[in-house]
């Protein structure tokens, strides 16, 4: 049996040969590099033939109807300006009666919108990464219902874990794998992007970026000591077999 697999992806480096030989990977990226980033990696482990990559955008998917039998989005679809817009799309070209799961960027129900301090906290995490404004795990969910799909499992992951996910991020945690990452580590590397840009060995505008990065990472530690943020809010969700969202949605254009 050959399975049709759309990965909406935010990584080049995710591996696709966990899937096996019967499965056919469509990895949909709007970034180049990383498309041949994951083209040589795909090659080096023997899947080229059986995963491939569309450079398209996810709001506006280049494939018909009913394409795919599954499709998965690890920490991408949080750089969608609108998530029922990106879920809809998602919804068009999945098959009737199959599954799409998620890992989405969400501020959890503990995040108040009227604290300064959380607001702060959001806006560094935004900033820092590129992200539109971040979605509540709730309108996550109701912009999968608007979408017509059946929602049959969510949980923010982050609560399960027995490690916290923003330890490797913490200045205060201490490893060799991790010095970069320490308080030290980041004032070397800092300096040295500084000293580097100086000279003309790095790309001007390095520093600037070394700095968003940094706020990035303070405000996903932040976010995560608080239990304000979680990266790893995940879901399950089905699009009925009797499609009855778009066949609605299709008497409306008539």
């Amino acid at each position: 049996m050959s399975v049709k697999l759309s990965n909406l992806r935010k990584y080049e480096n995710i591996d696709l040969s966990i899937f096996g030989s019967s499965t056919s990977v469509t990895g949909l990226n709007n970034n180049e590099y990383q498309i041949s980033r994951g083209t040589e990696l795909n090659r080096t482990a023997g899947v080229d033939k059986t995963c491939n990559f569309v450079k398209a955008d996810f709001m506006k998917m280049p494939f018909p109807d009913n394409t795919f039998d599954a499709v998965y989005a690890i920490e991408a679809t949080c750089h969608a300006p609108d998530a029922l817009g990106c879920y809809k799309e998602i919804y068009r070209v999945l098959k009737p009666g199959q599954s799409f799961a998620a890992y989405e960027w969400c501020m959890t129900d503990s995040y108040d919108p009227n604290n300064s301090e959380h607001k702060k906290i959001k806006e560094d995490i935004e900033i820092g990464d590129g992200l539109p404004d971040i979605r509540l795990t709730k309108q996550c969910l109701e912009a999968l219902n608007l979408a017509g799909f059946d929602i049959i499992w969510e949980r923010d992951l982050a609560k399960d874990s027995p490690v916290p996910w923003y330890l490797p991020l913490d200045t205060n945690h201490f490893s060799l794998s991790s010095f970069r990452l320490t308080s030290v580590g980041r004032f070397l590397t800092t300096n040295m992007v500084k000293a580097l840009e100086y000279v003309g060995l790095a790309p001007k505008g390095s520093q600037r970026v070394q700095s968003f990065l940094e706020k990035a990472a303070e405000g996903l530690v932040d976010g995560g000591r608080k239990e304000i943020f979680t990266p790893m809010y995940f879901f399950l969700a089905r699009k009925p077999v009797s499609d009855t969202h778009e066949s609605s949605n299709a008497a409306e254009a008539s």
